[in-house]
C-alpha cells in the first residue's frame, strides 16, 4: 500500500491469526479488528475519533486499510457488476 511515497506490506497493515482474537482479521500488532475503523465511519466518526479510540492503531495503518478495501471492493465490484447490479 502506498500512503504518500512509503510503501507498506500487507503484513505491516493487517494480520489473522487464530489464536489473536479467534482469527478475526486485525491491525498489525494490535488486537483491533479491522471492522471496528468500518463501523466507526459508517457510525460518521472521524478517522481521528477512530485512532483515538484505538491508540495501537497508527494513522498509516488505517489509511493503507482503506486504500486496501477500496481497491479490492473495486476489483470485485467490477468483477461481478452484472449479477450486482442487474
Amino acid at each position: 500500500m502506498i500512503q504518500g511515497k512509503r510503501v507498506m506490506k500487507k503484513e505491516q497493515i493487517v494480520s489473522q491469526d487464530p489464536c489473536v482474537m479467534h482469527g478475526t482479521l486485525v491491525f498489525a500488532g494490535t488486537r483491533v479488528p479491522v471492522e471496528s475503523l468500518i463501523q466507526h465511519l459508517v457510525a460518521g466518526d472521524s478517522l481521528d475519533m477512530f485512532l483515538d479510540d484505538f491508540p495501537t492503531v497508527s494513522r498509516e495503518q488505517a489509511v493503507a486499510y482503506l486504500q486496501m478495501t477500496l481497491e479490492f471492493a473495486t476489483v470485485f465490484i467490477s468483477a461481478y457488476a452484472k449479477e450486482l447490479l442487474g
